[in-house]
C-alpha cells in the first residue's frame, strides 16, 4: 500500500509539473482605447501678386483675368461658412503730376463660376456670369464668392475677370492699383 501511495503521489506531482509547464491560454480578443485630436486650422485666401489686364483706348474697355483666387478653410468647424469679398484702390499713372486716375467704381468685377472646389456645402459665385459684373469700390466690399453650410475643411478657387471702363479723358500711361481679396 505504501508503494501505491508513493506512485500515486509521484503521478500527481508529474501531472502538476505538466500542468504548470503548459503554455498560458490568451483571451480570444482584447481592446485598446485610442484617441487622436483634430486641430483647428485657419481660414485663408490666396490671390496672384501681380496681374496685367492688357491695354485699350480712352472711352473703350480693357478686359482681363486677374488669375486664380483660392480660399482654403481648414478650421474644422461644424458650420464651415465663409464670405470672400473684394475691394480696390484708385488706379494711377505716374506719367503726370498730379497723377491721372481711374476710380475703382470704373472697374467691374466678375468672379465667374468656381474653377475647383472641395468639401461639402454650397459654393456660390458673387457674379456667376459676365452680365452680373459689378463695380468695385475702395470702401464698400463686393461679395466675390461664398460658401454656406458644410462641415470640416473646404476649398474654392475662381479666376475673376476685371472690365476697366477707361474714361474718355484718360491720358496714355500704365495705371497701377491694388485689388484686395479678403475672407471671413
Amino acid at each position: 500500500m505504501r508503494t501505491a501511495r508513493i506512485c500515486l503521489a509521484g503521478a500527481a506531482a508529474a501531472a502538476m509539473v505538466g500542468f504548470l509547464a503548459a503554455p498560458a491560454a490568451g483571451a480570444p480578443t482584447d481592446t485598446t482605447t485610442t484617441t487622436f485630436e483634430v486641430l483647428a486650422g485657419t481660414l485663408d485666401i490666396d490671390a496672384p501678386a501681380t496681374a496685367d489686364l492688357g491695354s485699350g483706348a480712352p472711352g473703350g474697355t480693357i478686359t482681363g483675368q486677374l488669375g486664380t483666387v483660392t480660399v482654403t478653410d481648414s478650421r474644422g468647424a461644424s458650420d464651415a461658412s465663409w464670405t470672400a469679398s473684394v475691394t480696390a484702390t484708385v488706379f494711377q499713372t505716374g506719367t503726370s503730376s498730379p497723377p491721372e486716375t481711374v476710380l475703382p467704381e470704373e472697374i467691374n468685377y466678375w468672379s465667374g463660376p468656381a474653377t475647383a472646389t472641395t468639401g461639402t456645402g454650397t459654393f456660390t459665385p458673387g457674379q456667376p456670369s459676365a452680365g452680373d459684373a459689378a463695380p468695385l469700390s475702395s470702401t464698400t466690399p463686393l461679395t466675390a464668392f461664398t460658401h454656406s453650410g458644410g462641415t470640416g475643411g473646404n476649398t474654392a478657387a475662381w479666376n475673376p475677370t476685371l472690365v476697366v471702363n477707361v474714361p474718355l479723358d484718360s491720358i496714355a500711361g500704365v495705371y497701377t492699383g491694388t485689388v484686395t481679396h479678403s475672407v471671413a
